[in-house]
């Protein structure tokens, strides 16, 4: 084995908080963190970054002065052993926009938009691990073969930690909860 196939020691220990918020932005980028292991994510497709920030921005213009909506950045899950996930999309108190990290008592509503290699994780892994961690609000995008993504939306069930299904959007997304918005998803 030559010295450039040895992996770095990130990649066999887990890290901790702290030794993550050491890490400069770069090296944050395209990874998330379960259980204090590194998790690489591949670089997503134009049409997955695209249907996110659609997303995003018409979450953000209709969630109102108490909320705000973006993308790429982490949500801390859990401390020890360290859970750091990145959702395509996350609806969180405005009020914390300056606070890290994001904690799920901040966040309204996740959404994963589901894309080759992240099929298992965003439909069984991230549900669990949001509920879990009791974000109200879920999404999941499909992109299907026809090319209009298919919204499947999520509300927490605060006894039991676990998502109940709610409604399923294909074209045009009209909703009311967790607040009243309208996203054309034909635009993508």
């Amino acid at each position: 084995m030559t010295a450039e196939m040895v992996a770095p020691a990130w990649m066999h220990n887990q890290i901790t908080a702290d030794e993550y918020g050491s890490w400069s932005a770069e090296q944050c980028a395209g990874i998330e963190i379960v259980d204090g292991m590194v998790v690489v994510s591949p670089s997503a497709y134009k049409r997955h970054n695209r249907l996110a920030r659609i997303l995003a921005n018409a979450l953000d213009a209709a969630a109102g002065p108490d909320w705000n909506a973006d993308t790429d950045f982490d949500v801390r899950l859990q401390d020890v052993p360290l859970t750091n996930r990145r959702p395509d999309v996350v609806v969180y108190r405005a009020e914390t926009i300056d606070l890290t990290p994001t904690r799920p008592e901040h966040v309204l509503l996740v959404v994963e938009v589901v894309s080759p290699g992240s099929e298992t994780t965003d439909r069984i892994v991230k549900v669990d691990q949001y509920a879990g961690a009791g974000i109200a609000f879920y999404w999941r995008v499909e992109q299907a073969a026809t090319g209009i993504p298919i919204i499947y939306t999520y509300v927490l069930d605060p006894a039991s930690r676990s998502y109940r299904d709610a409604e399923v959007f294909t074209g045009m997304v009209r909703t009311i909860a967790p607040f009243t918005v309208e996203i054309d998803l034909g635009k993508v």
